[in-house]
């Protein structure tokens, strides 16, 4: 509070400058030398309130921002015209802002109550420059209007509108948030009387009659991920739900725990634990819901009926009995596990659940996707995928992670750590491996939270365990990797497009509709969709990830200059009617009124280019194949500045490029030019490294809510590896995007995992379609195309001249200004149907 800290007063504070300002003014606006920069050390989300002429459909999100000037702490409200900021990560915690216009607003239901209304920001890029001079934040005195010092109470871990319980996680609703969830503890060994208690089997028998619920005596057999079910208007104060399903020797059935016994219990009652409930009340089960797969277990299945435990009406009682306190004659059954190994897994059926366990050796980033059919605002689930092997298979388990309601796991699954996830679906592909994805009921736990779980004792763990003692540790960090783009099960070899909207559909869209769904992408946001059109451009990056400009040369020209900046020498090439075939494959012919084709790159590679011409196209040494001298050097370069402009050459090529010959016209015609996307220097992944194990899972995982003055210094920048920048152009040619497309051309690259790896051509059309290079290279190259495999491909780029092509995109928000655009893969026209 304002009065707590005598000896702060002195020193300059813009906050307490601010408040006192407010006094007097219901907004303020401040200028660029007013505003001070303030950093954002916390951003908690929650359910806005109802106001009036507000309905569903238009209700928000909130935000409540804590900032600091390095004197004070303030928590203030975030005005909603700035959740865009927040939604596209542009505004979060670790940042500086700098504070343009701002209001003080009171609670016109509650006495002494009111806050900092935050109504203009500028955010800033650079690193914060104010926590950097913070040794503890949360030492800092909290900042209040004089005569509210009582509301100092209110701002701790709750909301600032106080019709609001609780704060919800910033990037999904699936996890606990906050200091009021009560963390897992050890279990009390409680004095109990077992002498009348009710057997499962008597509950659904005596369910319709007036009966007097004796106490029961059940252990948890299965637990699922936590469900809030808060709405816009609804005045529950803590909305959430968690199904178990119990058991004890007459069978099993399905728990219910509700509403504030969540926040007490839920994080208490895991798998194995001992349950002693009285007060609880029953009800006909729910029957549109998920269940887990329990036929191993060999219960008994009482499916009609499930205990409920509420806080009120009635109020249960919950005593979680420690296992020690756990007598054999109380004959409770124990856990089971269905734990399958890779090599099984092929034969199982689609939506078979199982157990699995494997050592890591590829974490994918965390990203979000927007939950179907949910009515109202747009709620997102998160999601990563995660590659782990057994030792049984020379292929991987590919698990696609849902985050369960344990947010301390989810965050720190990495490399070389032993992976169990319990539940976990099949979902079957057509020409690829299959994939493991989450249910309501799956957990994962990884090395450091094993200690006492159940499966401990299941053989084919203790057999994994026994496997992972063989392995040396830099034989697996060789092949271990976290984060960059990764997209599964890969495109089917067609694409069909039904008139219906079938399950795992690619979505084909308009090049009108692009720009929007560009646009309204969040933060790790992921969509895949389809855009028919063709490819008009395609360059070679080598170290960046924007294309440079493209100069709008003669498309029939293939040219160098020598020396860009001392004087001007152009060697001409003029191609051939007959294109030369390519260097280690014959291509497929082109229509000889299209074979024009554009380069420019290295004086190397340009005479490379015209051997290959010559070579293969003798008859033309004295026909179209020419070489002339189009503009002399002023002045003869002498022998030793020529070798160093050599050097020079070769320490930096020219960017490699082919252009259709009608792209220059096309491209004046377009209504507009969707740039901005394509590769970012997140969208490789990286080697993993013990020694960079924070920084890397930091890289990876989401803005969190809360700075931590322990975070990760930042890893050092990683160039993006050599790829090839498409322009695509959309089918009616008003509007054209660029899309990067990033190969897979080594063997050890996350992605090459699940690819069809059929030979091929080679050539671009081939390559694209398939997503690798023929062959894949081994460990030890580098994860980009190189210049010299890019020229071979892109000689064979007249194909794809005035073809009809569909091109599936994958789209993800990487952070506030960096949006991937990604091709995964081309179709022929010929390849695409419609049902």
């Amino acid at each position: 509070m304002e009065s707590a800290s005598s000896s702060l007063v002195a020193q300059d504070s813009f906050l307490q400058r601010t408040l006192g300002r407010l006094s007097s003014t219901q907004s303020l606006k401040l200028s660029a030398e007013e505003a001070d920069p303030v950093a954002i050390v916390a951003l908690r989300r929650y359910l806005s309130e109802p106001t009036d002429g507000q309905n569903q459909e238009q209700q928000l999100d909130s935000y409540d921002v804590t900032i600091t000037d390095r004197v004070w702490r303030a928590k203030c409200f975030l005005h909603p015209s700035l959740n865009q900021l927040v939604n596209r990560n542009a505004l979060r915690t670790g940042s500086d802002i700098s504070i343009r216009q701002c209001s003080f607003v009171y609670n016109e239901r509650r006495l002494g109550h009111g806050f900092i209304c935050v109504e203009k920001v500028e955010c800033i890029a650079e690193p914060s420059a104010v926590l950097p001079r913070i040794s503890d934040v949360s030492s800092l005195p909290l900042l209040v209007k004089q005569g509210m010092e009582r509301s100092a109470d209110l701002q701790g871990d709750t909301p600032l509108q106080v019709s609001r319980k609780h704060y919800l996680p910033l990037w999904n609703n699936d996890d606990p948030e906050g200091d009021m969830w009560s963390p897992a503890q050890a279990a009390a060994e409680p004095v109990l009387d077992v002498s009348k208690v009710a057997l499962l089997s008597t509950l659904e028998s005596s369910f319709r009659g007036s009966w007097k619920p004796l106490p029961i005596l059940v252990k948890i057999i299965h637990k699922s991920r936590l469900r809030y079910y808060g709405k816009f208007g609804q005045r529950i104060d803590y909305p959430y739900q968690a199904y178990f399903e119990v058991a004890d020797q007459s069978g099993c059935m399905s728990l219910v725990l509700w509403n504030e016994l969540c926040l007490e219990f839920y994080q208490r009652m895991t798998v194995g634990s001992v349950l002693y409930l009285q007060n609880y009340s029953l009800k006909q089960s729910y029957s549109n819901r998920s269940r887990p797969q329990m036929d191993h277990h060999r219960l008994r299945n009482f499916s009609s009926v499930e205990i409920c435990l509420n806080l009120r009406n009635p109020a249960a009682v919950i005593t979680v009995v420690s296992q020690k306190a756990v007598p054999p004659q109380w004959g409770l059954p124990e856990a089971a596990y269905r734990f399958t190994s890779r090599s099984e897994l092929d034969r199982l059926p689609a939506g078979a659940a199982c157990d699995v366990i494997g050592l890591v050796t590829f974490v994918g980033r965390v990203e979000r996707v927007r939950s179907k059919g949910n009515k109202g605002p747009e709620r997102f689930w998160t999601y990563r995928w995660v590659h782990a092997v057994d030792g049984t298979s020379n292929q991987p388990f590919i698990l696609e992670l849902f985050s369960s309601s344990q947010p301390e796991i989810f965050n720190q699954i990495c490399p070389m750590t032993y992976l169990v996830c319990t539940q976990v679906r099949l979902c079957q592909v057509e020409d690829s491996p299959p994939y493991l994805t989450s249910s309501c009921e799956t957990e994962i736990f990884i090395t450091g939270y094993h200690k006492g779980r159940p499966y401990l004792s299941d053989p084919r763990v203790k057999s994994f365990i026994q496997w992972t003692k063989t392995l040396k540790d830099n034989m697996i960090l060789q092949k271990s990797a976290v984060g960059g783009h990764y997209c599964y099960p890969p495109p089917p070899q067609r694409f069909v497009q039904s008139a219906a909207d079938s399950p795992g559909q690619i979505p084909l869209i308009a090049a009108s509709d692009l720009k929007r769904e560009l646009e309204s992408l969040q933060y790790r946001e992921h969509k895949t969709v389809a855009l028919q059109g063709q490819i008009a451009a395609v360059h070679h990056l080598e170290t960046t990830c924007r294309a440079p400009p493209v100069p709008d040369f003669s498309p029939t020209a293939c040219f160098i200059s020598t020396d860009k900046r001392r004087h001007e020498s152009f060697w001409f090439v003029q191609v051939p009617d007959d294109p030369p075939a390519s260097p280690s494959t014959d291509r497929r012919r082109a229509d000889p009124k299209k074979r024009r084709i554009q380069f420019s790159f290295g004086f190397y590679s340009c005479l490379m280019f015209v051997s290959q011409v010559l070579t293969n196209n003798p008859k033309h040494l004295s026909g179209s194949a020419r070489l002339s001298l189009l503009a002399r050097p002023e002045h003869q370069t002498p022998p030793g500045e020529r070798e160093e402009e050599e050097e020079e050459e070769a320490r930096e090529p020219a960017p490699l490029s082919w252009e259709s010959s009608r792209w220059s016209e096309q491209r004046r015609r377009l209504s507009e030019h969707l740039s901005e996307g394509g590769a970012h220097k997140s969208s490789a992944s990286r080697r993993f490294s013990s020694d960079q194990k924070d920084g890397l899972l930091q890289w990876c995982n989401l803005q969190p809510s809360r700075w931590s003055p322990e975070a990760a210094a930042p890893l050092p920048p990683q160039p993006c590896p050599g790829h090839l920048q498409l322009t695509i152009l959309g089918i009616n040619q008003q509007i054209a995007i660029d899309a990067a497309f990033l190969p897979v051309v080594c063997s050890d690259d996350p992605r090459a995992v699940g690819l069809c790896q059929d030979p091929h051509d080679n050539s671009l059309l081939s390559f694209l379609s398939t997503g690798l290079l023929c062959p894949l290279g081994g460990a030890t190259r580098g994860r980009g195309l190189t210049l010299r495999e890019s020229e071979e491909i892109l000689a064979t780029a007249l194909e794809l001249e005035d073809k009809h092509v569909v091109c599936v995109l994958d789209l993800c928000r990487l952070d506030a200004d960096e949006v991937e655009v990604l091709v995964n893969k081309v179709y022929r026209v010929t390849d695409a149907t419609a049902d």
